[in-house]
C-alpha cells in the first residue's frame, strides 16, 4: 500500500466505512506482524501485542494527524507494545506451583542458568542493536524490508503494488538496502 491509498482508506475508516477499515487491517497487518516477530515474542504474547496495537490504533484513529503515515504509527506502536511485554516478562512472579519450584526437574546447574540468562540478555541486546541500525535506514528501505519480512512473504507483484516499485527494481533496491544495513551494523561493531 502506498501512502496515498493508506491516507484515503484512513479517512474513509474515520468516517465509519467498514470496508476501508477492513482494507487497512488487511493491508497493514503484515507490517504489524513483522514488527512483532522481530521481537521474538511467544505466539500468545505476539497475538496479544498484535491485538493491542490495532486496539490502540482504533482508540487514536481521530487523533492521528498524518493519515498517510498510519503504517509508521502502527509499527511504532507495535514496537512499544513488544517492549512492554519483554519488560514485563523480565519481572519475577511469585508462585506456589510445585513444578515451577522443583529444581530437580531442571537439569541445568545454577551456573548454567546464569550463563543461559547472560546469553539471552546478550542476544536481546543484539536484536535491539539490529533494530537501531534498521531505524537508521531511509524510510523507503525500511518500508521495503518490512514488507519483504512479512510472513508469508509477499510476491514481488504484491510488493510492487503495495509500494509502487517496479517489479524488476525490487531485488536491486533490496540488495542496496541490505548492504546499507550491514554497513550500519559494522559501524556498531555487530557482525
Amino acid at each position: 500500500m502506498d501512502r496515498d491509498s493508506i491516507g484515503k482508506l484512513f479517512q474513509a475508516a474515520v468516517g465509519g466505512d467498514a470496508a476501508a477499515w477492513k482494507a487497512l487491517v488487511e493491508g497493514l497487518s503484515p507490517l504489524v506482524w513483522s514488527v512483532v516477530r522481530a521481537h521474538g515474542l511467544t505466539e500468545a504474547d505476539g497475538q496479544e501485542v498484535y491485538q493491542t496495537t490495532w486496539f490502540r490504533f482504533a482508540q487514536h484513529l481521530r487523533r492521528i494527524r498524518e493519515p498517510e503515515k498510519a503504517g509508521s504509527w502502527l509499527a511504532s506502536t507495535a514496537r512499544h507494545e513488544c517492549l512492554k511485554v519483554i519488560k514485563a516478562a523480565r519481572r519475577l512472579a511469585p508462585t506456589d506451583d510445585p513444578e515451577v519450584l522443583d529444581r530437580a526437574g531442571d537439569d541445568r546447574t545454577p551456573e548454567q542458568s546464569v550463563i543461559d540468562s547472560e546469553e539471552a540478555a546478550a542476544e536481546a541486546e543484539r536484536v535491539r542493536q539490529v533494530w537501531r541500525a534498521f531505524q537508521e535506514l531511509g524510510e523507503n528501505c525500511r518500508r521495503l524490508l518490512r514488507v519483504l519480512m512479512a510472513s508469508p512473504p509477499p510476491s514481488y507483484q504484491e510488493v510492487s503494488a503495495a509500494l509502487g516499485i517496479a517489479v524488476g527494481s525490487i531485488g536491486p533496491i533490496r540488495q542496496r538496502c541490505l548492504r546499507r544495513l550491514r554497513t550500519h551494523l559494522a559501524e556498531q561493531g555487530i557482525r
